[in-house]
């Protein structure tokens, strides 16, 4: 591909409903650097830290909430200029309702969104004449009718479920954003917005709980004379820690709603699991994010901000998360917080313990030598709950991202490490923060998927055309470190069978320290189908890399669907499984005009997957359509979606 083919001019259709043109003017400067293109370029980053403190909420349990009706209520829909939405209503379009605050999720990253409209693109080209590298032709994989080995699934929570918990005092959200961990016989799902737990052969152990009420926050929404607005949460990430067997489950939340105590600030929350039981009491705890100089953040340019997409992984010693940082009108890049793991599980079980500190990393700066503001730093997560290995550096926590700064291609990813994580458990935790930046496979800028032709009663009540799916970007998705190697995988346009289409591009990689951090590609590949799309990767291996590659999949041929690849002693097999066969078009609000005021036709989906390994299975879930519905009301209770959206989650495991 290059800059001046259709894909382009694909990509110059999107609007902007996420990020105001003046911010994508501001960054079409500073972006368009020449791409430097250097392998194992490496360097101890000087990056800022600040020593912050973590906050006391309470505790909670997952347990049943009274259900609503589903039936459609004004609002509707979430005030959500950046996010998954941007009106409210009920069904169909209404004008917009208050609170008017930002309520961010996934949000694209400014130099990409500048490229697309032709800001950046062209300058960091023109600077550097070798880059970008030509698009990827792959070979098919095959699309086969079995499934892997020990296959079983079940569907998890759905939109009617999030939508009816707590007595229906939600909003309709689009998308889902799979929060999915695994350990010690249970299976724990969350999703936007809406937590529940199953046994593992997929039988429900709680009720379905909205998220608000689990991290002990008013609810999102109580309809009345006049409405109250709670606190906005969003991207669930989960995880069982098998070293110190204890849940963890994260979440953004910008705290600007109409309930009494509402403060005006942004926050990444943290539940922490009193037991290895995930149907036990949880301890919430919470860490300011708005960096604006108060409150004990520092004083980052154009915040109040807030960390869209907060991210989650663990080391021997440490709990670490990672959001990119946006204020109003800027980006502030990547982010990183460490706790201490010890001391955190300690405060979950009792009250008299110590709270640990947050130790707060600016890592935005590193990569601008290589393009622009660092952004999604994945941290890794462990099928043993450590590093895997012996940690080297007095304790490390490994993270992966990708270099693609503008809508082309790219053939570098960059390998970090936070060291001497022992030191968080000490009265002055002294960690650094290196990064090496490597070649790889070349990947690039996803377009929108197609999806098969089908019933969508919405859409078509509305006089609008059947969506397209977001895919969003080529960031990095999840990353696992097994047997001494960092697994991750990310969104891109490939070239198969001589069409493009959109597919996965995955790396193995394996740090080093001899007086430095090095990384080394040891394993590669793609996943791409002829005539369809696959996207959203998460990779759940065993320490022996075996396990699979999970993801959405839709063209077509086929509704949006879960699928997954086998991963074999890290190496991917060339046959997509199904593990949930989508039966209508994804049909929800997030892409008609009428509600998000997007021309493009374009749906919120993903915008993750999320795949782990428990001992001897490997479970995955993803986004996918799970039933037909041939008609919408909004004045009926729904029978298989409500009336603005109709996905599902699945749920699957695999004995690898």
């Amino acid at each position: 591909m290059t800059l001046g083919n259709p894909t382009k001019s694909w990509h110059s259709k999107s609007t902007l409903t996420r990020v105001g043109i003046v911010l994508l003017i501001l960054f079409a400067v500073p972006f368009a650097f020449t791409q430097k293109h250097a392998a194992a370029a490496q360097t101890i980053a000087p990056a800022e830290q600040v020593i912050q403190n973590l906050v006391l909420v309470g505790t909670s349990t997952i347990q049943a909430t009274p259900l609503g009706s589903g039936v459609a209520q004004a609002p509707e829909i979430a005030a959500d200029s950046f996010g998954d939405s941007s009106v409210k209503g009920a069904g169909v379009a209404q004008a917009p309702a208050s609170p008017t605050s930002i309520r961010g999720h996934n949000l694209p990253i400014p130099s990409k969104e500048a490229a697309r409209h032709s800001l950046a693109a062209n300058a960091a080209v023109t600077a550097n004449a070798a880059f970008p590298p030509p698009e990827p032709v792959v070979s098919s994989d095959s699309v086969v009718s079995f499934q892997s080995s020990g296959f079983r699934g079940f569907n998890g929570i759905s939109h009617v479920d999030s939508r009816t918990a707590n007595n229906g005092n939600q909003f309709s959200i689009e998308p889902p954003d799979q929060g999915l961990c695994a350990g010690n016989g249970y299976v724990m799902e969350a999703v936007n917005d809406a937590v529940r737990v199953f046994d593992t052969q997929g039988n429900p152990l709680t009720g379905v709980q909205d998220i608000n009420s689990f991290f002990h926050f008013p609810a999102a929404i109580v309809r009345g004379t006049p409405n109250q607005f709670g606190p906005s949460l969003s991207d669930p990430k989960c995880y069982f820690d098998p070293q110190v067997r204890r849940w963890f489950v994260s979440e953004l939340m910008v705290d600007s709603g109409t309930n009494a105590g509402a403060t005006g600030r942004s926050f990444n929350l943290l539940a922490v699991s009193q037991t290895d039981h995930p149907t036990g009491a949880f301890t919430i705890f919470m860490y300011d994010v708005t960096d604006d100089g108060q409150n004990g953040t520092p004083n980052h340019a154009g915040c109040p901000c807030f960390g869209d997409q907060p991210l989650l992984g663990t080391d021997n010693f440490g709990v670490f998360q990672s959001t990119n940082e946006y204020g109003a009108i800027s980006f502030n890049g990547a982010q990183i917080y460490a706790i201490s793991k010890t001391q955190i599980v300690a405060a979950a079980a009792s009250a008299s313990a110590p709270l640990p500190v947050v130790v707060h990393i600016d890592a935005s700066q590193q990569l601008l030598p290589f393009g622009g503001l660092s952004y999604t730093i994945q941290p890794a997560t462990s099928p043993t709950g450590g590093g895997g290995v012996s940690e080297p550096q007095g304790g490390v926590e490994y993270f992966l991202s990708a270099l693609q700064f503008v809508d082309t291609f790219d053939n570098r990813i960059a390998v970090w490490a936070v060291t001497n994580t022992r030191s968080l458990s000490g009265n002055s935790p002294a960690l650094r923060l290196s990064f090496a930046v490597i070649s790889s496979e070349t990947y690039g800028q996803p377009n929108p998927a197609v999806q098969k032709a089908g019933e969508f009663p919405l859409g078509t009540s509305l006089g609008d055309t059947e969506e397209f799916l977001n895919t969003n970007d080529d960031r990095m998705n999840q990353v696992v470190f097994a047997g001494g190697v960092l697994y991750g995988g990310v969104n891109s346009l490939l070239n198969v069978g001589g069409a493009e289409q959109q597919g996965i591009a995955w790396f193995g990689v394996r740090p080093s320290f001899d007086d430095r951090l090095e990384g080394r590609v040891v394993r590669q590949g793609y996943v791409a189908v002829a005539g369809a799309n696959v996207f959203f990767p998460s990779i759940g291996v065993n320490n022996t890399g075996n396990g699979v590659i999970a993801f959405s999949m839709s063209g077509t041929g086929y509704f949006p669907s879960a699928a997954y690849v086998e991963m074999v002693n890290g190496n991917s097999r060339p046959f997509v499984h199904i593990a949930a066969a989508g039966q209508d078009p994804e049909d929800g609000f997030s892409g008609y005009k009428q509600f998000a005021g997007a021309t493009d036709g374009i749906a919120r989906w993903g915008d993750y997957s999320a795949a782990v390994a428990d001992g001897e299975r490997i479970w995955f879930a993803s986004e996918y359509i799970p039933k037909a519905c041939p008609s919408v009301s909004s004045t009926t209770t729904p029978p298989c979606r409500t009336v603005n959206a109709n996905w599902g989650t699945s749920v699957s495991a695999v004995h690898p």
